[in-house]
């Protein structure tokens, strides 16, 4: 269950005022005592990630924050957190415990506006004595009948679970290699094996479209940039399809046979992850750039910089030999993007597989709405080095 990434998790989030029983809900799904239960106001902090496998659903992050209505000295930072917790809900649980609904109403508001959706529980029906009124005051307000619960006595658990994945019924799976990569194709896969390299291991990216192709039973020929020429020749007829790592695009479209079709690891996870139509209309903002141009290059990982970094050496090296030394770059990694948006001219997001896709798509979203083109590495990449019209998206 752990060793699912999170970027492939689906994040269920709970939300509600202080005191409502939140970090006892955790505890509910889990059967564990992960969060703090106390009755003391702010007593959850940032929130709480936990994994968790629902059965018929797959692996879940559940998502434990902050009370709404937090009077302590931290409440607006932690506000902050919740807000980004938010960014990343696939659903959302908003947890009732009273009648008075002027802060819960403000957070559906903000749900339907990011597009989420949402479960009404009441909980601690063991203790409220017209819980029955209340729910029917839930339903008119929100049109949702809420889950009644009681923690404590351990009611309500097969009905919240049920209602969880109900909310993903509908939810179509999304391929990374989509109708690019056909059942049977010979796919060649160029993975140069760099100081970034994880020592022993293959990065997530290379790892989940290698498995997806297996998946759709292709054959699979993995190589490295320098031994591409014996991987083609040992071939009886030319790969379907060639896949390589964005940073070196150019030396592979070189020497690629013309009938093969051509990506990256990175333009695939544009379209898994991301907006790709976004994206490819961003990138046409390079044409008229200004020198002086502000431009945040965001990584989803935390990693130690070494020589050769994709994202604060190789993609900065060619915007700066199109565009000149002027060109102002700031490296962002994680959740960290700045909240002045608006006075930067360009987003260049990594591949993020570490993140889930509602967070890519309400991050190029948070961007759009101020205007700010969002592109991706290796739709950059590719543009740069000229070869974006000639590599299949």
């Amino acid at each position: 269950m752990n060793s699912v990434p999170k970027g492939e998790r689906k994040h269920i989030s709970i939300f509600g005022k202080t005191n409502t029983g939140k970090s006892s809900l955790i505890n509910f799904l889990t059967n564990q005592d992960l969060s703090i239960v106390s009755d003391k106001e702010g007593t959850t902090t940032d929130p709480v990630y936990k994994n968790i496998e629902i059965i018929g659903l797959g692996a879940c992050t559940l998502i434990d924050t902050a009370g709404f209505n937090d009077t302590t000295d931290l409440s607006d930072q932690r506000m902050k957190k919740t807000e980004n917790a938010l960014l990343k809900t696939d659903l959302a649980i908003l947890v009732f415990s009273d009648d008075d609904f002027y802060i819960e109403k403000k957070w559906v508001e903000k749900f339907k506006s990011l597009e989420i959706p949402f479960i009404c529980v009441l909980n601690k029906i063991d203790l409220i004595k017209e819980y029955d009124i209340l729910s029917t005051k839930i339903y008119n307000d929100f049109g949702i009948n809420p889950i009644l619960i009681s923690c404590k006595e351990k009611i309500g658990f097969d009905d919240l679970i049920y209602a969880i994945k109900s909310n993903f019924d509908n939810e179509q799976d999304i391929e990374i290699t989509g109708e690019l990569v056909k059942e049977n194709d010979v796919v060649l896969l160029v993975m140069p094996q760099d100081k970034q390299a994880p020592k022993g291991r293959l990065i997530l990216p290379q790892v989940q479209v290698l498995r997806e192709l297996l998946d759709k039973k292709c054959t699979v020929i993995s190589t490295s940039l320098k031994d591409i020429s014996n991987a083609l020749n040992s071939l009886a007829k030319a790969p379907d399809v060639i896949i390589t790592d964005s940073q070196i695009f150019k030396e592979v479209y070189e020497q690629k046979p013309d009938s093969s079709k051509m990506t990256s690891f990175s333009v695939l996870f544009a379209g898994y992850k991301g907006d790709i139509g976004y994206y490819l209309e961003s990138v046409k903002v390079l044409e008229n750039l200004k020198k002086d141009a502000n431009i945040i290059i965001a990584e989803a990982c935390t990693h130690n910089a070494i020589d050769g970094d994709i994202g604060r050496e190789k993609i900065p090296n060619l915007l700066r030999k199109k565009f000149g030394n002027n060109i102002n770059i700031t490296v962002v990694t994680g959740d960290n993007l700045p909240e002045d948006l608006e006075n930067y001219d360009l987003i260049i997001q990594c591949g993020a597989c570490m993140f889930n896709r509602k967070y890519v798509l309400n991050r190029i979203n948070m961007a759009r709405n101020k205007s700010i083109p969002v592109t991706n590495y290796g739709i950059i990449i590719a543009y740069l080095n000229g070869i974006l019209d000639k590599i299949n998206i």
